[in-house]
């Protein structure tokens, strides 16, 4: 009589299927990429002026491991425009939720040529609630605009890894 098959032993055959027909087909992780952290690494961060810019610069250069040591390969500026729109209005027609929209416009600049070689933008939504207490309403505000900062950093970092990856032996 045939022992049934165990669900592990079924997910262990799964994963060895796929990990072989990955292997056959040049799949390549992201930073597996030869090279790509030190480009990422010699990446100058430009901080756009206020706050969000600040933040934005902050997560970029923790992001891509920027080494401060090092004469930058690579220039990226942005510039970043933020819209707060208010939603959930009371009877009395007060907002008590807010919408913060960060939309971020970048170009990579090889610092050897002064070329643009790369640009993109990346836009970011969050919502946050808005306090009866002053104090509440600005550190909610403050973490909103770190949280858009943050899936901007986020967004700019995997798209100029990936351009990177894409151009690193050009």
């Amino acid at each position: 009589m045939a022992r049934p098959i165990s669900l592990a032993a079924c997910r262990l055959a799964a994963f060895a299927l796929v990990g072989a027909g990955l292997s056959g087909c040049g799949f390549t992780p992201l930073y597996a990429t030869p090279n790509l952290s030190p480009s990422l690494a010699s990446i100058d961060v430009v901080a756009p002026q206020g706050r969000v810019g600040y933040l934005l610069r902050e997560d970029l250069d923790d992001a891509l491991g920027h080494d401060k040591s090092a004469a930058p390969g690579w220039r990226l500026d942005m510039t970043v425009d933020q819209t707060r729109a208010p939603r959930g209005l009371t009877l009395s027609d007060v907002a008590e939720r807010y919408n913060l929209g960060v939309s971020v416009k970048y170009a990579l600049t090889d610092v050897a040529t002064g070329k643009v070689v790369h640009s993109g933008q990346v836009a970011a939504h969050v919502s946050y609630d808005e306090a009866n207490d002053p104090y509440a309403g600005i550190a909610a505000r403050q973490d909103s605009q770190q949280r858009a900062a943050s899936d901007a950093a986020r967004q700019i970092q995997l798209d100029l890894a990936t351009w990177m990856a894409a151009h690193a032996g050009h």
